[in-house]
């Protein structure tokens, strides 16, 4: 058993405890929250003390890379579409081994900075390989290509193998979901085909959506920097005549409660409400947004229809770092309102909000310790002083 005393506790779901301490049984759950002179103390417990820092709810993660840790600084093309290109060419340069490690050493990276659970995107499986071999949480997304309609079938024969090659990893504080990249590297018969074995194999969804002008030009008009990418590769594009949100909900791609739209930054009232209607969740990168020239989401006008929202660093290749706290601070939260929306609120973003995201009795003991300053400052980013993942130390 374990148990953390604090100079204040945070539960989140509750008020704030001066000089608090929370147990966590040996089963990495919480048994006790409280003011520490009624929290237990068993004889044989470990106990910590952090007299002048924060004990908080470890922090949820809704979009990252970790696959694309080592890429860190290589944000070098001022054109989104030109620098997805050379990302993609940095990562055919790179070796399975590279992205092990890559994937490895952003974990550890999350963990310093107080994240206990991740939703990652990738297309290697390195992330999800790497939560399991070091004992992570998080949702890893499986990422496929193909914008050529002739191709589909080719693309999803490949996702399949790589659901089937990962899906041994799934356990209870791992879960195994696909990724339909974006509208202008996914074909409409590919999203389709997508969607289908997702509601086969009940599989969460997770789509960069509405990111960029660009995007929205290209799923509107057929028109744009993508578009003429594709067309010079000899791959005919369509106009939809409508918003990259509407696109993706009338192919059915994204519903049933368990999709998950990256960036909707460029959404307008009504792709509000059939994301509302369509029951997604959004992962909000405020950082990464900025970082290329893309605007602001609506975070005020998501969150007043009743989307479900969590905060997200994106790549480190876009923002430098996997600090959330910088990503509140440019969301303009602060406070509790911001450790709420780094907590319980991307915990539901992601459906998991039963099991960690705040500090209750019965929870998982995902939890992290943060210097006093936390919630008046955004800190370095490996701050956490300690960080716990289903009641094991994995940082500090």
């Amino acid at each position: 058993m374990l148990r953390i005393r604090a100079g204040s506790v945070h539960p989140v779901t509750a008020p704030p405890i001066e000089d608090g301490a929370v147990l966590v049984d040996d089963r990495g759950i919480i048994a006790a929250v409280g003011p520490a002179a009624l929290v237990p103390a068993p004889s044989g417990a470990r106990a910590l003390e952090f007299a002048g820092a924060s004990l908080v709810p470890g922090l949820v993660n809704t979009h990252t890379h970790l696959e694309l840790t080592h890429l860190a600084g290589k944000n070098t093309q001022p054109a989104f579409a030109d620098w997805i290109r050379t990302i993609r060419a940095l990562k055919d340069a790179t070796t399975p081994d590279g992205f092990a490690r890559s994937a490895e050493h952003g974990l550890r990276a999350a963990w310093a900075a107080g994240v206990t659970c991740v939703a990652d995107t990738g297309s290697t499986g390195a992330p999800l390989e790497a939560l399991a071999r070091l004992g992570g949480r998080g949702i890893y997304y499986q990422e496929v290509f193909g914008p050529d309609p002739a191709k589909c079938g080719a693309s999803i024969g490949e996702l399949q193998q790589a659901v089937a090659r990962l899906g041994p990893l799934v356990a209870s504080h791992l879960r195994l979901g696909v990724s339909p990249h974006a509208p202008y590297t996914v074909s409409e018969p590919l999203y389709r085909a997508v969607g289908e074995f997702a509601r086969r194999e009940r599989l969460p969804v997770a789509v960069h959506l509405a990111e960029s002008r660009a995007e929205s030009e290209f799923v509107r008009e057929g028109s744009g920097p993508f578009a003429e990418a594709l067309r010079a590769r000899g791959i005919a594009v369509q106009a939809h005549h409508c918003s990259p949100v509407q696109y993706l909900v009338r192919l059915g791609v994204v519903g049933s409660g368990n999709g998950l739209a990256i960036h909707c930054v460029q959404v307008d009232g009504t792709d509000i409400e059939s994301l509302r209607e369509a029951g997604v969740a959004v992962a909000h990168c405020p950082r990464s947004n900025r970082a290329h020239g893309h605007g602001t989401a609506p975070l005020a006008a998501l969150r007043r229809a009743g989307l479900r929202v969590g905060l997200g660093t994106d790549s480190v290749v876009s923002v430098g770092d996997s600090t959330l706290w910088a990503e509140a601070a440019a969301a303009g939260l602060e406070g509790e309102e911001a450790l709420r929306m780094l907590t319980i609120e991307g915990a539901r973003a992601l459906g998991l909000e039963r099991e960690i995201g705040s500090l209750e009795v019965g929870k998982q003991a995902d939890l992290a310790v943060f210097p006093s300053t936390i919630l008046h400052r955004p800190p370095p980013p490996s701050s956490a002083l300690l960080t716990l993942v289903a009641g094991r130390v994995v940082h500090g």
